[in-house]
């Protein structure tokens, strides 16, 4: 009986065995199951989709080769409604470019998803502005709510001729009847094609950049004011506005202006003449658009300052790319209120202190402040950033043009600076290279 229940145990403890052993066996297949590799192919499209969004274009192909899904996905319209073609000649430069063969799938497959396009040629050469010229005239199936032209390099399309250059771009114009946002600067577009463009675009037309374009008149523009009444950014060179522009801009048609950019441009000293722009246009525009960010940049000769800032204008951040004198930014400071950036390249070798004074007491809204080449004594520096404020936010000024005097010193200046600013703060300091 011993021996018989020794047997029943032992059969019985086996059986034990052999269960837990099966159930580990299920334990470590149920584990294996999990760790298994996941089908990328029959992931769905969705998620595919927002992988290849976040992918760089070179990328984004390669990846299309993993399966016939992927490869799906990468032809899926959401991809290819923005896209910058990029244009060189790879036989006389390294810069990337757009493939070719690339170039021509896109026009095949895509021009009709395309809504959001630039062209960037990034060397001079005419052969690359002639390519996106090829690649405009071709895009007849196409509906772009968004067009740039971009030269990172001149003249690039001002060396095309006008005629192939307005005729590839009025094919845009005539197709797109949805055109928001066109960037065409240094380019020989011309009065008859804004014309074009108006007839087509004028009911969705809401920015327009243009400066640097020979070939358009002050009417030009005016058309365009006249006719797109949804404008809200404007960019353009000073020649071109005019006051039946700001009084066009400042009809109760128009929607308010945004941001209205002007270069004002000279590039040889004494030959171009500046015309006068009256005051009760400024007020009008500025009457029906309040909260407009004027933006003027300059590049004159000291000479040629004379017919502006003789009354009051109402722009906001002011840029002098050339050397300015004392006189013109005393005048500033008397015209110029509305005043929340200026950047001076340089001024000469007279100091600025009475200038500052005069800004910082009339411009209320004076937030950033760049001095390149303008010397300052220290106390007049310290002075008018006490007068500003905390509202000063971007302050920069060369150490190297700061003038020590009686109350201040170099080493000294930081510190008070830094505690009118109520942040630490330095002057910048010349390159040694």
């Amino acid at each position: 009986m011993k021996r018989g229940r020794k047997t029943n145990e032992a059969n019985s403890s086996s059986s034990e065995d052999t269960t837990k052993g099966a159930k580990r066996h299920k334990v470590v297949e149920k584990k294996t199951t999990i760790v298994q590799s996941p089908d990328w192919a029959n992931l769905l499209q969705d998620i595919i989709l927002q992988v290849f969004q976040y992918l760089p274009l070179l990328d984004r192909a390669h990846a299309s080769q993993v399966c016939r899904s992927w490869n799906q996905v990468f032809h899926m319209p959401d991809l290819w409604r923005c896209f910058e073609f990029e244009l060189n000649q790879p036989a006389t430069s390294n810069l990337r470019t757009t493939h070719p063969e690339l170039i021509k799938q896109i026009i095949k497959r895509h021009s009709n998803h395309l809504q959001y396009v630039s062209f960037k040629v990034v060397d001079s050469s005419k052969e690359s502005a002639e390519a996106a010229c090829d690649i405009l005239s071709q895009l007849v199936n196409c509906s772009l709510k968004t067009l740039g032209l971009i030269s990172t390099a001149r003249p690039s399309f001002m060396d095309l001729p006008k005629s192939h250059f307005i005729s590839a771009l009025t094919v845009v114009f005539v197709n797109s009847k949805s055109l928001s946002s066109l960037k065409i600067d240094d380019t020989p577009v011309d009065d008859p094609s804004l014309k074009v463009l108006v007839a087509n675009n004028s009911d969705t037309l809401k920015l327009l950049k243009m400066s640097s374009c020979p070939h358009v008149s002050p009417a030009g523009i005016l058309c365009v004011a006249d006719q797109c009444h949804g404008l809200r950014e404007l960019a353009l060179n000073y020649h071109l506005l005019s006051d039946e522009l700001l009084l066009a801009l400042s009809s109760e048609k128009h929607v308010r202006l945004e941001h209205l950019r002007i270069d004002v441009v000279s590039e040889n000293p004494g030959q171009t003449q500046f015309h006068t722009i009256q005051k009760s246009s400024w007020d009008a525009f500025i009457k029906h658009s309040p909260k407009v960010n004027l933006v003027m940049y300059f590049f004159l000769y000291e000479e040629e300052f004379d017919p502006f800032f003789r009354y009051e204008i109402p722009v906001t951040h002011l840029y002098f790319g050339r050397s300015v004198s004392k006189d013109v930014l005393g005048r500033v400071g008397m015209t110029c209120p509305r005043l929340v950036e200026l950047v001076v390249c340089a001024n000469g070798l007279r100091p600025l202190d009475e200038e500052l004074i005069c800004i910082a007491e009339r411009c209320k809204y004076l937030s950033a402040v760049g001095l390149g080449e303008c010397e300052v004594s220290c106390s007049a520096f310290v002075e008018f950033v006490k007068m500003c404020g905390g509202r000063l936010s971007q302050l920069s000024i060369m150490e190297e043009v700061l003038i020590p005097d009686q109350k201040y010193s170099l080493e000294q200046i930081h510190w008070e600076v830094s505690k009118h600013l109520g942040r630490v703060w330095f002057p910048d300091m010349m390159p040694t290279w």
